[in-house]
């Protein structure tokens, strides 16, 4: 019975969206003045053991978001808009893992 328990786990998924945008700047997108070039995605993971490691939420979310923005290769007009972030969290017996993902549409400017 003890070791059905300790192999137990419990988790959870939730999604935040934002108009998370790194250089600050306003994308104003009510003109036909846009393509979408297609979709990126970004991971961050962290592991905590008895409470202990890894970073804060907020920094493992952070962090997804940079990747994302890695991965898209902007160049020139473009841009990553309309960013989702996805938490998935997984609860052991000892320690807890949070998986966060980080998605976007990437546009580009043609005009």
């Amino acid at each position: 019975m003890a070791a059905v328990f300790t192999l137990t786990s419990c988790g959870g998924t939730s999604h935040m969206i934002s108009n998370y945008n790194v250089a600050q700047t306003t994308l104003h997108l009510s003109q036909d003045n846009f393509k979408v070039i297609g979709n990126v995605e970004g991971s961050a993971h962290a592991t905590y053991v008895l409470g202990i490691g890894g970073v804060s939420k907020r920094a493992i979310k952070e962090n997804a978001i940079a990747d994302m923005y890695r991965n898209a290769n902007l160049t020139g007009a473009q841009a990553v808009t309309n960013v989702t972030t996805t938490v998935k969290a997984r609860f052991y017996l000892f320690w807890w893992e949070y998986d966060f993902i980080a998605s976007g549409q990437i546009i580009e400017f043609t005009e």
